[in-house]
């Protein structure tokens, strides 16, 4: 092994701490335990206690002080109603309860598809205190590939699907990344997004799909060079909130992009 793969194992390494430790947080993507839609009429919903519902575009929670309910936007006890606004695909962690110090569940208000829908974050939840860390290949060196970044004129929206049914979503495509794998005849041509960093985003589907890993994999590629080229370390794989949670409502791959050939790198399918 030569010391620039070395390094570069070790980096990966490094990374793969860092990731299994953001999954491990204590109200991370691993303590989800329900999607719950608000309805019209404030009705009660599971898990927490209170009322819930929306109206107008606002989401609104009435609780007394004896449900022991924190609003966690000023940190008071809810002894009435409180009223949250977001826009559509928003987020906010809201309200919290139980546990020693009241804040064991986390309710986070979510606005998708002009609907309201709140999701409990549990710190005991079984898929968090069972985790022992996510299954990945070994590091491969042959699947860190050169690439080049082609540029759309202006960005496409596309519609797409989510993990979950009920939630439609929209990729933001900004240009075409073409590479080729090892031993593979031909290029392969994926739409990526770009993140607030200015990386860029690509989820895809390969042939490992349903057999070693998830539905659906995100690699995010650094921001390209000066003259349109980029690295993909598929090492980086990693998988969406949704491949370790049934409540998740993470994007789907635009049509089109997959991978014919079976990328066995990054992260693999989650341990039950």
């Amino acid at each position: 092994m030569s010391t620039t793969t070395r390094t570069a194992e070790e980096e990966w390494l490094r990374f793969r701490e860092a990731r299994e430790a953001a999954l491990a947080e204590s109200h991370g993507w691993l303590t989800l335990t329900s999607f719950q839609w608000l309805a019209d009429a404030p009705s009660g919903v599971e898990l927490v206690p209170g009322l819930w519902s929306e109206t107008d575009g606002t989401a609104r929670v009435t609780a007394r002080a004896a449900h022991a309910l924190t609003d966690l936007t000023n940190g008071r006890s809810i002894d009435g109603t409180v009223t949250a606004t977001l826009d559509d695909e928003e987020s906010l962690s809201w309200v919290a309860s139980d546990g020693p110090d009241g804040r064991r569940i986390v309710v986070e208000l979510a606005r998708r598809a002009g609907r309201y829908v709140i999701r409990t974050r549990d710190a005991e939840a079984p898929t968090l205190t069972g985790f022992t860390g996510v299954p990945a290949f070994e590091y491969r060196p042959d699947l860190v590939v050169e690439g080049r970044f082609e540029p759309y004129d202006e960005p496409v929206d596309e519609r797409i699907g989510t993990a979950h049914p009920e939630v439609p979503g929209t990729h933001r495509s900004v240009g075409d990344v073409v590479f080729r794998l090892p031993g593979e005849d031909g290029d392969f041509r994926l739409r990526a997004s770009q993140e607030n960093t200015g990386t860029l985003a690509i989820t895809f589907h390969d042939a490992t799909n349903g057999v070693s890993t998830a539905p659906w994999r995100k690699v995010t590629v650094r921001r390209p060079r000066r003259d349109g080229t980029v690295i993909l370390d598929f090492n980086r794989t990693v998988n969406y909130p949704s491949a370790f949670t049934p409540f998740g409502t993470c994007p789907a791959p635009v049509d089109g992009n997959v991978i014919g050939a079976a990328v066995e790198a990054g992260e693999k399918m989650p341990r039950p």
